[in-house]
């Protein structure tokens, strides 16, 4: 049952029009819509991603979500033309090399939101 179903991740915002512009124009997902609430939902492949206002610090620290691509490097590139800030790390066991950190099985590269959410984007690898 649940297997079939399509997942909305929901994430805190303190701002959900800066939030909301961060998602149309730099990520380039599409909106569906908005709740009563002011949550924001954009169509994300197969889910969705809602925009919930929350108190600002209600945002983990750890990778909230992660997009799965098939060409991280041009991914990567395609965000940064659009203003995106990616985080560089070289610390044991996780390094960076133009913001790719190899992973074994998969290549991945970490970015904030406008809100502070960490967003994650991954390459499986064969």
């Amino acid at each position: 049952m649940l297997t079939d179903s399509t997942i909305t991740t929901m994430l805190p915002v303190t701002d959900s029009d800066r939030a909301g512009r961060f998602y149309a124009d730099a990520l380039g997902l599409k909106p569906t819509g908005a709740s009563e609430d002011g949550t924001r939902y954009f169509a994300a492949g197969a889910g969705v991603i809602g925009l919930r206002p929350m108190p600002d610090g209600a945002q983990s620290e750890s990778t909230a979500l992660s997009f799965e691509v098939t060409d991280l490097p041009a991914e990567v590139a395609a965000l940064e033309s659009r203003g995106v800030r990616f985080q560089d790390f070289d610390v044991e066991g996780l390094k960076t090399v133009g913001h790719i950190a190899d992973l074994g099985a998969e290549r991945a590269a970490w970015f904030t939101d406008t809100e502070g959410n960490v967003l994650c984007m991954h390459q499986v690898l064969g």
